[in-house]
């Protein structure tokens, strides 16, 4: 299969428009661009290569889109450079950016109830409450939204996961410009602890108005965090989003001026989910390599009250020390 050019093999064109083809595996990828290779003696390194694979799990759209925007508008076709995992991360935000044809289509579903259904839990990490064999699992999975393995539910690929955030919180994107702006990003580092005492309040006043905004209602403290966040780094850092699927919470690893901050977001359930989450986090720290974290929980009964609902503590672990940010 050849790719890139509009005068190749109609099937790159094929590829380019199918929803749902069968995934590329890592050994496809790699020789779907040889081709390109041998036709013009570009390479593309293997660790680009491996970045393709992390970020589209081999979705061929994706895999095509991505080198036809290193190749035809980073390098402006000139065959005598390589590809690099720097260029493929470039290429994937300008696609997220973008979004492309294919996706763009794809998000559209995300306003279908019986897609909410589904890609709800997951953002919060309760897809272990999602009926596998049910008729919206099963719609989603044709669509290439969501994907199964080892008996979990997770979005389709990595860029699936990523646009997912930003498309359900783009509006608010803009309406929060004007409200919250990024001090707390500063030269060397990232004023976790200010940011997060100033959501505090910010969620306390205006919660109400923002989660009537979002179909997606159960996820809306997860996604008005995360457009914050991403507000304050733009430009200047990125966000890692792992969907801890059937763990009940969600990971973010924000990296900015070369340091890592892990956050775990979680909606407490009962008295286990402070101490659970610590010891989520404390694992998911020692995997970033990171030796401070927060916990964000927020607590979604009417019937407590905000009082109660906000508070702030540190705790010291063997993993290093967390700070639990109540919401």
């Amino acid at each position: 299969m050849a790719i890139l050019t509009e005068n190749r093999l109609r099937l790159s064109i094929i590829v380019r428009k199918a929803l749902t083809l069968k995934n590329f595996t890592p050994n496809e990828i790699i020789q779907l661009y040889d081709q390109h290779t041998k036709a013009t003696g570009q390479i593309f390194e293997p660790e680009a290569i491996d970045r393709v694979h992390w970020w589209t799990d081999g979705q061929p759209c994706l895999v095509n889109a991505i080198a036809r925007e290193c190749i035809e508008k980073q390098l402006k076709n000139d065959f005598s450079k390589p590809i690099t995992a720097e260029m493929v991360e470039l290429a994937v935000q300008t696609i997220i950016l973008r979004r492309d044809v294919h996706i763009d289509s794809l998000l559209e579903r995300l306003n279908e109830k019986r897609v909410r259904k589904i890609i709800e839990p997951v953002i919060l990490g309760f897809a272990e409450d999602i009926d596998y064999m049910s008729d919206d699992s099963t719609y989603c999975l044709n669509l290439g939204l969501i994907k199964i393995e080892d008996d979990q539910i997770s979005p389709g690929n990595r860029t699936y996961g990523e646009v997912f955030i930003r498309t359900l919180s783009y509006n608010t994107q803009f309406a929060l410009q004007s409200k919250i702006q990024p001090s707390w990003a500063l030269a060397d580092r990232l004023d976790m602890n200010s940011l997060l005492k100033t959501f505090q309040q910010f969620w306390r006043e205006n919660s109400e108005i923002w989660i009537e905004k979002y179909d997606y209602k159960e996820a809306a403290p997860h996604l008005v965090l995360q457009v914050l966040l991403q507000r304050v780094i733009n430009g200047g850092g990125d966000i890692l989003r792992e969907y801890a699927s059937g763990r009940k919470r969600f990971d973010l690893c924000v990296l900015y001026a070369e340091k890592k901050y892990p956050l775990e977001l979680k909606l407490k359930y009962s008295a286990k989910t402070e101490p659970e989450g610590l010891e989520q986090l404390g694992s998911y720290m020692e995997i970033m390599g990171a030796r401070e974290g927060w916990l964000i929980i927020f607590d979604r009964n009417k019937d407590t009250s905000w009082e109660n609902k906000l508070y702030w503590k540190t705790v010291d672990t063997i993993h290093g020390t967390i700070h639990v940010v109540g919401c």
